[in-house]
């Protein structure tokens, strides 16, 4: 029997911080098929245009990846740890202390993607993270799924955080 998915009323955050540090989940629906959202998340053209972060992958199991992200120019690396287009998506962002908001991680961002009626179901989860930079991307992270619709819609995008006034 195969289970229908309807798409949830609306999108969803979560963050838990057992010993001292944080994961958070965020969960969204858009109308897209996998394979379209998998490319938005996957390609670093369009990774550049709604996360604002310039990418480097080695598409596979086991690649490396690069990014550098934010007006600091922060910058992370690791390893692919799950590629199974287009349902998983899972590497390391590990980076060096930098900055107060950026201490120095190594943490994990997994990609879930469902298909369900009428679109794409995704998870979005960053675990291991410190409290304090959990807090900084748990302000952040819902307006860039934000502007990954926007691109998938082709509509315009919400300005990133970086671009928002203090």
């Amino acid at each position: 029997m195969t289970r229908v998915l309807h798409p949830p009323r609306a999108s969803s955050t979560s963050s838990r911080a057992p010993e001292g540090y944080a994961t958070l989940e965020f969960r969204r629906f858009f109308r897209h098929s996998p394979s379209e959202v998998w490319e938005a998340i996957t390609n670093p053209e369009q990774v550049q245009q709604w996360f604002v972060t310039r990418t480097k992958t080695q598409a596979r199991a086991g690649g490396r990846i690069e990014l550098e992200t934010g007006p600091e120019r922060v910058r992370a690396s690791g390893r692919i740890l799950a590629w199974d287009p287009p349902r998983l998506y899972e590497f390391e962002w590990n980076t060096s202390a930098r900055s107060p908001h950026f201490p120095g991680e190594r943490s994990i961002i997994r990609w879930e993607l469902t298909a369900g009626e009428g679109g794409t179901f995704v998870v979005l989860t960053h675990r291991d993270l410190t409290r304090r930079t959990a807090q900084v991307f748990g302000r952040g992270l819902p307006t860039f799924l934000d502007r990954l619709g926007a691109l998938l819609d082709g509509t315009t995008m919400p300005d990133h955080v970086w671009a928002t006034p203090p």
